[in-house]
């Protein structure tokens, strides 16, 4: 559980301390990559709470959903199709659909937890 919480930690402070401006032609490729990363992040946070988190899955998963992502970019490019759109899609839903499995695991262990205090 550590890992992607330390590197989303590491990310943001690169970015915050750092003054690199990317090229408007990266734009797109870096979109990608954000929420290919972000997609990652909460897959791995969901896998820690339904306690099957495996370190391996999430790091290759994390630099393959990125490598797979920007080459659907960098294809649609050279087609002159905009097959990135299809990427923020495939990983807008997927990160939309970790967001509600991660609230609805976290509002069953409230709930759990919270009727346990009552019983005693």
């Amino acid at each position: 559980m550590w890992l992607p919480i330390v590197g989303l930690i590491v990310g943001i402070i690169l970015g915050l301390l750092t003054d690199i401006r990317v090229p408007e032609e990266y734009s797109n490729y870096l979109s990608i990559a954000v929420l290919a990363a972000f997609d990652t992040l909460f897959g791995g946070i969901r896998a820690q709470l339904q306690n099957i988190y495996d370190e391996k899955v999430f790091v290759s998963g994390f630099f393959f959903n990125i490598g797979l992502a920007a080459s659907l970019a960098f294809l649609g490019v050279h087609l002159g199709v905009d097959l990135y759109l299809a990427a923020v899609f495939a990983f807008g839903v997927r990160l939309f659909q970790n967001i509600a499995v991660i609230r609805r695991i976290l509002l069953t262990k409230w709930s759990t937890n919270k009727e346990k205090l009552e019983k005693k």
